[in-house]
């Protein structure tokens, strides 16, 4: 079973990279709409009252992390981390397991993800950001990057897709585009108990169901306690590249493309 969750960059980035980093692992595989404001509110309550103790009321952190910012809360969808964490805790870190309901957890998660859009949204960085600020890396060595350890050149090519990409794209654009491609719907194939094979893109998942839009475009979902998964994110190396993408990768891999004009 594969199951593929988008990961963060690694490492202190200048400041317009750790924003364009920020959206993307703000991206998550299911676009899902935001949710009404009193759902929001009625988690922001939840979360004072069960969470609030460690890691503050707004939940930038206190004896326990800052949450707004936290890389699990990026990577959760329809609370699947979230409430994994509040159920079984983190004795290691002192935080003890917390008996809520399903529906508070999800009130919580919702909050939560409130405010780490609030704060994604607060940074304000203007398009015309200019290139001498975010130019500060090697060119020749984000080519070998590219070319060798990096593994770009195994789906990308400076004379084909990436052909004067660097005149395509503002700076800014262009190194959003490098952390955060834009968004291409992940596949999913559900095996059932019996053996049968349904195949679609993927539309929820959760902790509990999966659901999909099959080539018919009818909507399935299935309980995910006897069905087997497999998820196709198309974008899964570039999950894989931001989750080990060092600062000096990251500069030098974009010197290297602004080159191709």
């Amino acid at each position: 079973m594969t199951i593929v969750l988008i990961p963060s960059s690694r490492g202190r980035l200048g400041r317009a990279a750790t924003l364009i980093a920020a959206a993307a692992v703000f991206a998550p595989v299911v676009v899902a709409q935001s949710p009404p404001r009193e759902v929001i509110e009625r988690g922001h309550q939840q979360f004072q009252q069960s969470c609030g103790f460690c890691h503050g009321a707004d939940a930038t952190g206190g004896r326990g992390p800052d949450l707004v910012r936290s890389t699990l809360v990026a990577h959760d969808v329809n609370s699947n981390l979230i409430g994994e964490i509040i159920r079984s805790g983190r004795p290691d870190k002192g935080m003890p397991p917390l008996p809520l309901t399903r529906a508070q957890v999800a009130d919580i998660a919702a909050y939560l993800h409130a405010r780490a859009r609030e704060a994604l949204d607060s940074g304000q960085v203007p398009g015309n950001y200019p290139l001498s600020r975010l130019l500060t890396g090697n060119a020749q060595a984000g080519k070998a990057y590219f070319n060798g350890a990096g593994g770009c050149a195994a789906c990308h090519s400076p004379t084909g897709d990436l052909a004067h990409v660097a005149r395509r794209y503002a700076p800014l654009e262009l190194e959003a585009h490098m952390l955060a491609p834009p968004h291409r719907p992940a596949t999913v194939i559900v095996t059932l108990p019996e053996g049968e094979q349904v195949k679609g893109t993927l539309v929820h998942l959760d902790e509990f169901t999966i659901g999909l839009r099959d080539a018919s475009g009818w909507y399935r979902s299935f309980s995910r306690e006897n069905a087997k998964l497999d998820v196709q994110d198309p974008l899964a190396a570039h999950h894989e590249l931001l989750n080990r993408l060092s600062q000096d990768d990251l500069h030098n891999l974009f010197a290297y493309l602004v080159t191709l004009k």
